[in-house]
């Protein structure tokens, strides 16, 4: 039987993980994987449901895909992920179309699922909560480059701030064993990537639920760095109050794990913060800022701020922007509040309004497209190493590709005016010019060949 299946995957890294999860399974089940939407039999969304925006972007891809099916009624539309684990069954009445709705806690049961609806011959839903994770015997089949993949270390989240529902729709921490995700590397390194990115809510959480005997991201780096040689291993989301001396010595110690922090500080607002439940203060950051800067030079540290959080005043605006001046991090990314149905903060007063939201957002992103230039133009005539990623989006006459200082999707990248590389190579590129967010450079030695 020649099935096919299409699937949109929304949202972030940690959703991805879980789309390859489900297309691992559905071809061992005997699924092709179709490029388009018209000529599969299984319509699949895995859906983002943390904020609104992600709720109407969901949902647009769904009636997308509903009016497709509406011409070949034999087609079957599934529906996971997030925002099923959200909203339950509120989505069976507003979407009639789809066959399944299954939710966070289901993608590791799909095939299951789709047998079940096809013998049901009506819509089934399946919502539990969640509590499993996957381990290295667990089909997936990468969406991303050859050259590069996510390791999702753990599900859920231990942290419990006042504006963000994840625990209640990926549940609570859960860590995979050190031998478990050592497996999964080898095998990646096996395949061919040259980046590995470990990911998860809170990657400096990992273990921390199994008490003091249990594992610590320290203890797990070391032992994926002494068991498997990929060049370049990024950490992405590193909770601010948990960035101990113990992360920042393995990173220094070990040039693999590259300078790069993702370290979302949200606000610098003492009281702002506080009232977003996270656990430390102003002077908190600027103290890890200081010992990152002193103990990783050169180092880029990313972050996020979101505007417009309840009872945020113009002075606490005012204060955000004078902390982004003068720390003048690499990269920015500034969100405006939205108030989640279910969330601590909903119920909060002072709500700011829209507008103000939006305008705050923009002054914001403003001031830091000079500082990201600024710090851009700091490599210029440098030669950095660069990860080549293949022919630029942009044009087919230039290459791109993305130094240690840039992560795969949220960043800017680096392109490429001459010289020969294929995908999956790491090359020494001479930086000719500075964008706002990307580079521009030369090939001027090859380092490290792909596979």
């Amino acid at each position: 039987m020649n099935k096919k299946c299409f699937l949109i995957s929304l949202g972030c890294s940690k959703n991805l993980v879980d789309s390859e999860v489900m297309l691992g399974l559905l071809s061992r089940d005997g699924f092709q994987i179709s490029k388009t939407a018209e000529e599969a039999d299984l319509l699949l969304v895995n859906t983002c449901g943390f904020i609104q925006p992600a709720l109407e972007e969901g949902i647009d891809e769904i009636l997308a895909l509903a009016r497709i099916k509406k011409e070949n009624p034999t087609k079957k539309l599934v529906v996971t992920g997030c925002m099923v684990q959200r909203y339950g069954k509120k989505l069976q009445a507003e979407l009639p179309e789809v066959d399944l709705f299954l939710g966070t806690e289901g993608f590791h049961r799909i095939v299951d699922k789709i047998n079940q609806m096809e013998q049901a011959k009506k819509p089934v839903f399946a919502l539990r909560s969640p509590s499993y994770i996957m381990t290295h015997n667990t089909p997936r089949r990468l969406s991303t480059p050859s050259h590069r993949a996510f390791l999702k270390i753990t599900e859920g989240c231990i942290n419990r701030c006042s504006y963000c529902l994840i625990p209640s729709i990926r549940g609570n921490l859960r860590s995979r064993s050190i031998d478990d995700l050592v497996f999964e590397a080898c095998a990646l390194q096996e395949s061919g990537v040259k980046e590995l990115t470990l990911i998860g809510q809170d990657l400096t959480a990992y273990g921390s639920e199994q008490g003091d005997n249990g594992p610590r991201l320290p203890e797990l780096l070391t032992i994926l760095l002494k068991n498997c040689s990929i060049p370049w291993i990024r950490l992405l989301y590193l909770y601010p109050s948990k960035v101990d001396d113990s992360v920042l010595a393995v990173m220094q110690d070990n040039p693999r794990i590259v300078p790069y922090l993702d370290v979302p500080f949200q606000h610098v607002s003492d009281h702002v913060l506080h009232a977003m439940k996270r656990p430390y203060g102003k002077n908190d950051i600027a103290l890890l800022l200081k010992k990152i800067r002193e103990q990783l030079s050169p180092v880029a540290i990313r972050t996020t701020f979101m505007v417009g959080f309840p009872g945020e005043t113009e002075d606490d605006h005012a204060e955000l922007i004078d902390f982004i001046k003068s720390a003048k991090l690499d990269h920015v990314g500034v969100f405006t509040y939205c108030n989640e149905e279910g969330s601590a903060a909903s119920e909060y007063a002072d709500q700011v309004p829209d507008e103000e939201k939006e305008a705050r957002r923009q002054q914001i992103m403003e001031i830091q497209a000079d500082i990201s230039f600024a710090q851009n133009n700091k490599w210029v005539g440098h030669n950095l190493k660069v990860l080549v990623e293949g022919v630029s989006s942009e044009t087919d006459l230039l290459l791109e590709g993305r130094t240690k200082y840039q992560a795969p999707d949220v960043d800017g990248c680096v392109y490429i005016t001459d010289g020969v590389s294929s995908p999956g190579e790491i090359v020494n590129v001479k930086i000719t010019e500075a964008h706002t967010y990307d580079l521009v450079g030369e090939i001027v030695g090859t380092q490290e060949k792909k596979g």
